[in-house]
């Protein structure tokens, strides 16, 4: 499983060609590639617990278990990075406020435990279920009503300091359009670092305390993550989880969408893989959601670095997600995440809804659904009232 063919000359990339699962490059470049993972999938994953109310250090510990538990369960043969998946958002902000935290989880694990039931299904009987019992305007419309359903939460962080708010929203905007490459993936990442800082400098030209650094001054530097148990005794718990499995169905076609990415790239029997990633994304987010971490999913942040660099090695991916682990050890990288004021949140999540709000609309478009037809039509209109 660790024997990686070393590719060409170990340290370029020939024109057209691209650095394969089972292939690296020398060690220096490929840990300089898995450091850029982690950079590209920073940016979103500790955006979720921070608007969650998860801890940081935790949900980046079980990322980083996630993807060497992902890389092992498709045998090394499925490039991708674990993440924390923003369809959780909607329902574990509904969850907390009605049943608390530890049904929050339990509504995590549910979640992960039907997704990876649904990989063995794939596993053995193949993807074509899956299309029939989630046609386009279906799949299309549980993704948008994700990030619509969230437009009130940016919206009240971006009220609270609308100043740092509109720089950080310019700042993903203008990352976004004027950046191709990993600096265009990133957006986000970036966005929410211009945001930071112009904080720093209003509250430092005002004298108002907008960001308080006391949390991290005394946060040590080595220590373990905070966990919580998930919690299925509280009886709320099983309506609570009836809100989360739809998330499913945003799983099964981030994952489906990932392979095939892969395989387009790579080696068309990489699809073969299909089954096994649906099931390895399950077993991770039933990990986190067990111990007090934010379900995960394939990331496109790291496809595209995937792209851009034309190296698809899984040994680039045991250096992110070993790094992720290591980071998740120091509290004063969680407590540093903990200060981002609400208007940097806010600029930045209005852009993130409204993304994945149009996601949904993209799948519509792309499969060319039909909506002079009334049952497509009701389908759409009324899950979006």
């Amino acid at each position: 499983m660790f024997r990686w063919k070393l590719h060409g000359n170990g340290r370029t990339v020939a024109p057209g060609a691209v650095v394969a699962p089972g292939e690296r490059l020398n060690w220096g470049a490929t840990i300089a590639i898995g450091l850029q993972h982690v950079i590209a999938m920073f940016g979103a994953t500790f955006l979720v617990p921070v608007l969650t109310g998860f801890p940081v250090s935790t949900t980046l510990l079980f990322s980083g278990v996630g993807t060497l538990l992902f890389l092992l369960i498709t045998r090394n043969r499925l490039p991708s990075y674990l993440g924390s998946s923003f369809a959780f958002i909607a329902p574990i902000t509904a969850a907390t406020t009605m049943a608390g935290t530890g049904s929050a989880l339990a509504g995590i694990v549910a979640v992960g435990i039907l997704l990876a039931a649904i990989g063995f299904i794939v596993q053995f009987v193949g993807l074509g279920w899956v299309d029939k019992v989630m046609p386009p305007v279906v799949a299309g419309a549980i993704v948008a009503l994700i990030g619509f359903n969230l437009a009130p939460v940016a919206w009240s962080n971006f009220q609270l300091q609308p100043l740092p708010g509109t720089i950080t929203l310019v700042a993903v905007i203008l990352f976004s359009v004027l950046f191709r490459g990993f600096l265009g993936r990133i957006s986000i990442f970036l966005g929410v670092i211009v945001g930071y800082v112009a904080t720093v400098i209003i509250q430092a030209v005002s004298g108002e305390t907008l960001i308080d650094f006391d949390a991290v001054a005394q946060a040590p530097w080595v220590g373990l993550p905070t966990f919580e148990i998930a919690d299925f005794t509280t009886p709320a718990t099983w309506s609570v989880i009836a809100m989360f499995l739809p998330v499913v169905l945003v799983l099964v076609a981030e994952n489906v969408g990932h392979v095939r990415g892969v395989a387009a790239m790579t080696d068309a029997t990489a699809n073969r893989s299909t089954g096994r990633a649906l099931i390895a994304d399950g077993v991770a987010t039933t990990l986190a959601g067990t111990f007090g971490g934010s379900g995960t999913t394939t990331y496109g942040e790291n496809i595209g670095v995937m792209a851009a660099t034309r190296v698809y090695s899984t040994a680039a991916y045991w250096v992110a997600g070993i790094t992720a682990i290591v980071l998740s050890l120091s509290p004063k990288v969680g407590a540093v995440f903990n200060t981002i004021p609400a208007g940097v949140l806010g600029g930045v999540t209005t852009a993130l809804y409204g993304l994945i709000g149009i996601i949904g609309i993209k799948i519509w478009v792309d499969n060319r659904v039909d909506f002079s037809r009334p049952v497509n039509q009701y389908t759409g209109a009324v899950a979006l009232v």
